[in-house]
């Protein structure tokens, strides 16, 4: 009789390999906090709140910029810039610590942006200075869109803590190459120079050493 033929199992397809995962979250992260912090650094600069203030029977045209109402969102995003780049120069746990101050920065510039979508503080306070009267409030007020456009900036940079905090035990490290690590160097005995060998000689002059000199 013949044997039978036993089904044998199907091979698991192969795992992606932990360095190709490695690259591409770095290359996300790296991406995704750059360009949330330069969204969030120029839509800070941006007009948020519009509004007027009656000055003497008239109006006057009031505006807010972001930074008048709020200057969170663009701090933390340079906090955020400092943490993506400070990624790379650490390690372990230090490393783990970082990727989280990453990612608080994004939450907090998301939060701050976003509280300052309905703040009037601001042209309150120019409504104040331009009439001269301190209890004076804006008068038609209006936001815009750049407090989102920010909020979304931020939530960028959260995504790129998320990811480090995720992936980055597997993204590199600055080079340890010129780092010491304390261990004693050998020394190396000089070679020998031989003065009646022309070719020793020069090779002595070349490294700096004096072969006239009795070793």
């Amino acid at each position: 009789m013949s044997a039978v033929p036993v089904p044998q199992p199907r091979a698991a397809a192969p795992a992606e390999p932990t360095a190709r995962r490695g690259r591409r979250s770095l290359a996300a992260a790296l991406l995704l906090g750059a360009a949330g912090a330069t969204v969030v650094l120029l839509a800070a600069g941006r007009i948020w709140a519009e509004g007027t203030a009656s000055v003497g029977g008239g109006t006057v045209a009031l505006e807010a910029k972001g930074g008048d109402v709020t200057g969170v969102p663009t701090a933390l995003a340079i906090v955020g810039l400092a943490a993506l780049v400070a990624v790379f120069a650490v390690r372990r746990r230090s490393r783990l610590i970082v990727s989280g101050l990453l990612a608080l920065s994004g939450a907090g510039a998301v939060t701050a942006a976003l509280l300052g979508v309905s703040d009037r503080a601001a042209l309150d306070e120019k409504a104040g200075r331009t009439t001269g009267d301190a209890a004076a409030t804006v008068d038609a007020l209006t936001h815009t869109v750049w407090p989102y456009v920010t909020a979304a900036g931020g939530l960028l940079i959260l995504l790129a803590g998320v990811l480090a905090l995720r992936y980055g035990a597997s993204w590199p490290t600055m080079s340890g190459r010129y780092e010491r690590d304390g261990t004693p160097r050998r020394r190396t005995a000089p070679p020998v120079v031989d003065p009646d060998r022309p070719e020793d000689l020069w090779k002595a002059l070349d490294r700096g050493e004096d072969p006239t000199r009795e070793s």
